[in-house]
């Protein structure tokens, strides 16, 4: 036992020197991947918007509802927490918005593979199918696409386009497809027209039975998100309630502001967590 505590204080002190005295790996921010915000923009399309603008933007909106709060109700914790609220709204639009892009990108990846299968075949080079997607291609993808034919006709550098295109998109598929298409100019392959092919059938079968999930699983997540509504906007219209508003300005009244929110978090997070659906990841970014 003795040996044992011996061990333990020599490990501690151990890490205590190694803490102080050896040399600690510099973490280059160039080389880092990009933070939660950048991606999420990213996913929802918003590439000239900066994670700091959108973090301003909470700010800006955070501080304006707290000052609004504060003058409706002269109840500071409550206007607190619908600062609270107001400043993280930017970044559920934000979110609300990737989502539908990921799903429109859903819907219509489909198509844009079989026009690549049906540019192939006909004989055309890869750069002319990509390129002709920004034309013939599906709404909702064309812009990058059409990025894409800008980028390879003025650098004439294929695989710079397709990282600049992968970035624009910021979609798994889109990452799988362009990969494969990578592969097949660097090394050829006969058999591209087969893949995109098959590709296209798994795409619209994930697609379809996604559809179909989401649809029942849709009455869940409204029910989630008005139980967690409701309790607010029952503390919004008791603003103009003086006399019953001004108890949450006592200790006991910010405990339970603090447990209600909690609470809410933690179950709307848990009913969510139930409900998702798996999504792809982007493993070739």
């Amino acid at each position: 036992m003795g040996a044992l505590v011996g061990l333990g204080i020599g490990l501690g002190l151990a890490l205590v020197w190694s803490a102080f005295f050896l040399p600690r790996a510099v973490r280059d921010d160039a080389d880092a991947g990009p933070g939660r915000l950048e991606v999420l923009l990213s996913r929802a399309g918003m590439h000239t918007v900066s994670s700091r603008s959108l973090i301003g933007l909470c700010v800006v909106l955070g501080g304006l509802a707290l000052l609004v709060m504060q003058v409706l109700s002269n109840t500071f914790p409550v206007a607190v927490v619908f600062g609270l609220m107001a400043g993280y709204l930017p970044i559920a639009v934000v979110a609300g918005r990737a989502k539908k892009r990921q799903r429109e990108f859903a819907e219509v990846w489909p198509e844009a593979v079989d026009h690549l299968a049906s540019a192939v075949r006909a004989g055309m080079s890869l750069p002319e199918a990509l390129a002709g997607l920004a034309i013939r291609g599906p709404e909702p993808l064309r812009p990058a696409f059409a990025q894409f034919a800008l980028d390879y006709q003025v650098s004439g550098r294929f695989g710079e386009s397709l990282d600049r295109l992968k970035d624009l998109l910021a979609n798994p598929v889109g990452d799988r497809v362009v990969e494969g298409l990578r592969i097949a100019r660097e090394v050829g392959g006969g058999e591209l027209g087969r893949l995109l092919r098959n590709l296209s059938g798994y795409l619209r079968d994930d697609a379809h039975t996604r559809s179909e999930l989401e649809a029942r699983q849709a009455w869940t997540v409204n029910g989630a998100r008005l139980a967690v509504a409701a309790p607010w906007l029952v503390l919004f219209l008791m603003c103009f309630q003086p006399e019953v508003i001004h108890r949450y300005a006592s200790p006991g009244g910010v405990l339970v502001l603090a447990g209600g929110a909690v609470c809410c978090l933690v179950a709307y997070q848990l009913m969510m967590r139930i409900g998702r659906l798996p999504v792809d990841r982007r493993i070739l970014a």
